[in-house]
C-alpha cells in the first residue's frame, strides 16, 4: 500500500500544475477485450496512453520524464531492456494499480502494479531471441512467463497483439484473471461504466473511490486537513481525467460526488487552494492558476486547464510544479 500511495501521489493531477503521467494526443488509446480481461477486478487506478504518439512528441517525453513515478519507470525500462522492441512495436501502454487477495496461487495480499502493452508484436522473433539467450519460461497452466533481465520483472503474451508485464505476482494475477480463476476488470461494473466517457482520448485515467480519495488528498495538500474535507472525502465516488497536446495543452478532470452540495463544497476548497498558490507564485504560476477553471455541476467537481506549449514548458521548471508534483 505504501508503494501505491507513492505512485498515486506522483500520478495525482495537481490543478495548479495540471500534469499527467504520460501525455500525448490525437489518437484514442483504447484497451482491447483481452487487455481488459487481464486486469484484475479490484483496480484502484488505470492509466492508458498512446505510446506511439508519446514517443514522437518531445514535449510529452519531457513531461513524462519529470512526473512518471519510479515504479512505472522501472516497468517501462525493464520492457525496453528486454529486447522486445517496444519502442517500435507498442501502440498503447496501460498501467493498473490493483488490490490482491492471495487467491489462485498468488502469494499474499496487497497492492501491485501491472503493465499491459498492445501493438503488433513479432512473437516469432521474440521467441527466437529468448531461445538464443537461453531465457527459460515458467509455466502457469498453458501460459509461458518469461523473465525480463535481472530486475525481477516478467512478461507473458496473451496473444500476438497483447502482453502483460510486471513483477512475477502481478503477471500471475493477470493470467489468473484472464483465465477466469479470479475476477477481472470486465466484472467491475462501476469502473467499466467510467470508461466510455474518457477512453476515446489519447491519454486517460480512471480511479475508484479509494484511489480518488488518495489523489484528491495529494492535490489539496494542507487543505486536506480541514474539517470540511473529511465530509467531502467520504462522499467521493470515483474520478477520471484526460490530457492531450494536440493544440497546446488541454487537461480535464471530473470527480463524481454523492450530491450537488458536496461537489460545490469541494470546488470551494480547491478554489481556495488555487488562490493561496497564486498569492505566492511567479507571474507564470499566477497565469497557470488563471488558466485553470474549477467548477461543479450536478454532483460532479470539474477541473479544466489549457495553455500554449511554451507556457506549459515554462511551468515544468517552476517552483510551484516542483512543490505540487515532485514529492
Amino acid at each position: 500500500m505504501k508503494t501505491f500511495r507513492k505512485w498515486q501521489h506522483r500520478t495525482a493531477i495537481a490543478v495548479l500544475a495540471t500534469m499527467a503521467t504520460a501525455p500525448i494526443a490525437l489518437h484514442a488509446a483504447q484497451l482491447s477485450g483481452d487487455a481488459r480481461a487481464s486486469i484484475p477486478r479490484d483496480v484502484q487506478q488505470i492509466i492508458v496512453v498512446d505510446y506511439r504518439q508519446m514517443q514522437n512528441s518531445p514535449a510529452a517525453m519531457q513531461l513524462k520524464d519529470r512526473v512518471l513515478p519510479p515504479e512505472l519507470k522501472h516497468l517501462e525500462t525493464a520492457l525496453k531492456n528486454s529486447g522486445l522492441q517496444v519502442d517500435q512495436d507498442a501502440d498503447t501502454l496501460a498501467f493498473a494499480a490493483f488490490r490482491t487477495s492471495g487467491g489462485a496461487g498468488s502469494e499474499g495480499t496487497g497492492t501491485r502494479i501491472l503493465g499491459v502493452a498492445q501493438g503488433q508484436f513479432n512473437t516469432q522473433a521474440i521467441m527466437a531471441k529468448f531461445a538464443k539467450d537461453k531465457t527459460k519460461a515458467t509455466m502457469l497452466r498453458n501460459n509461458a512467463i518469461y523473465p525480463m533481465g535481472s530486475g525481477g520483472m516478467s512478461v507473458a503474451f496473451l496473444n500476438q497483439t497483447t502482453m502483460v508485464f510486471g513483477d512475477r505476482e502481478a503477471v500471475r494475477a493477470a493470467l489468473n484473471a484472464r483465465d477466469g480463476l479470479e475476477p477481472n476488470f470486465l466484472q467491475n461494473n462501476e469502473m467499466m461504466a467510467e470508461m466510455p466517457s474518457v477512453d476515446s482520448q489519447a491519454v486517460w485515467s480512471i480511479l475508484d473511490q479509494k484511489g480518488t480519495q488518495t489523489m484528491m488528498k495529494s492535490v489539496l495538500g494542507a487543505a486536506a486537513g480541514l474539517a470540511d474535507y473529511d465530509t467531502v472525502k467520504n462522499r467521493m465516488k470515483d474520478a477520471s481525467y484526460t490530457m492531450d497536446f494536440g493544440n497546446g495543452v488541454r487537461f480535464n478532470m471530473s470527480v463524481d460526488m454523492s450530491d450537488t452540495i458536496t461537489a460545490a463544497t469541494a470546488a470551494t476548497i480547491m478554489k481556495g487552494v488555487a488562490l493561496m498558490k497564486k498569492s505566492s507564485g511567479s507571474a507564470l504560476e499566477k497565469s497557470a492558476v488563471d488558466d485553470t477553471t474549477i467548477d461543479s455541476n450536478a454532483g460532479v467537481l470539474t477541473v479544466a486547464y489549457s495553455s500554449s506549449d511554451s507556457q506549459f514548458a515554462g511551468l515544468l521548471t517552476s517552483p510551484l510544479f516542483q512543490q505540487v508534483v515532485v514529492k
